[in-house]
């Protein structure tokens, strides 16, 4: 079983109000089912779903549902799960707000008051045309695939004033409406109360979090170590030179003893250096002092060049 399913199969194991079960089914209805005249069709792949639907049908509003099992062979054996309405199917629509006077509606704001009914709403979708990554096996996504484009606004709309930053995008003919955001993807698997999927993507998401976190620091550790390398050839180079020149008395003794524990330890940072001289000779140093002392070194070198020149 996905990731995706194991999420749908723990909301469809929660209760819910009877304001939140019509705010889901319009969901449900309006994003998936095939409506003609008087009837109403929706097929689904997972039983759990199925028997959700079907016992919010039979809660609100009492009727006769004619259930189709089909065996798919395409591909691979699987079940579908086909649930037919013909009962009153006029007036379920116009109390979803789908249908009214002979004409379908197109989905508006006011159809949702609560903050309860929003989240009923959005959960409605996600179980029927939602899809969520697992976090282990690739990167941080989720989305909701629209037929149709005013849908896909009104809903990435809807989820902004959740506070989601989700995006929309045309793909093959149809729209979507993604989330990559791995917090705000947290965030909607709590919204939803699917506790057990929750933990699960938060472990994968701390994990990664901390791989990343270790993977900076050892690039970091990595640049600063060449870095160190690169300046301490550079320093080497003027150490060199000014012994092809006998210039190194010229030098205090403090630059002296710099000189030749850089010689010794050419790929030591600053701050290295300075712990290793101060147990060595018991000059205590700092990573200042060290850059001082190559300061004169440097410009030792660099006045004895121009005198040449």
């Amino acid at each position: 079983m996905t990731y995706s399913m194991k999420v749908k199969e723990e909301i469809c194991s929660r209760e819910l109000s009877s304001v939140e079960i019509l705010a889901e089914l319009a969901a449900i209805i309006r994003y998936d089912a095939t409506i003609k005249e008087n009837h109403i069709s929706l097929s689904f792949e997972n039983a759990l779903i199925a028997r959700r639907v079907y016992k919010d049908f039979k809660t609100l509003f009492n009727i006769s549902l004619h259930v189709t099992v089909r065996n798919q062979k395409r591909f691979r054996n699987k079940q579908i799960y086909i649930l037919d309405i013909k009962e009153n199917a006029v007036m379920i629509l116009e109390r979803l707000n789908i249908y009214k006077n002979g004409v379908f509606l197109e989905m508006n704001r006011n159809h949702l008051e609560d903050p309860e009914e929003i989240i009923a709403f959005v959960q409605g979708a996600f179980l029927v045309i939602g899809s969520l990554n697992d976090p282990a096996t690739g990167g941080y996504h989720l989305e909701f695939v629209f037929v149709k484009e005013k849908d896909a606004n009104f809903f990435n709309l809807l989820l902004h004033e959740m506070k989601f930053d989700t995006k929309v995008l045309e793909r093959n003919g149809k729209f979507m409406v993604y989330l990559k955001n791995s917090e705000e993807i947290s965030d909607m698997i709590r919204m939803f109360q699917a506790s057990n999927a929750l933990f699960y993507f938060e472990d994968i998401r701390i994990y990664r979090d901390h791989k990343n976190m270790v993977n900076r620091l050892n690039n970091c550790e990595i640049a600063n170590q060449e870095k160190s390398l690169q300046a301490g050839m550079k320093q080497i180079k003027d150490i060199l030179y000014l012994q092809e020149n006998d210039l190194v008395d010229l030098l205090d003794e403090k630059t002296k003893v710099v000189m030749e524990y850089r010689l010794k330890y050419p790929e030591s940072s600053y701050q290295e250096l300075a712990s290793i001289i101060g147990l060595e000779t018991g000059y205590i140093i700092g990573k200042s002092g060290i850059n001082h002392h190559f300061i004169k070194m440097k410009k030792l070198r660099e006045v004895h060049e121009n005198k040449k020149n």
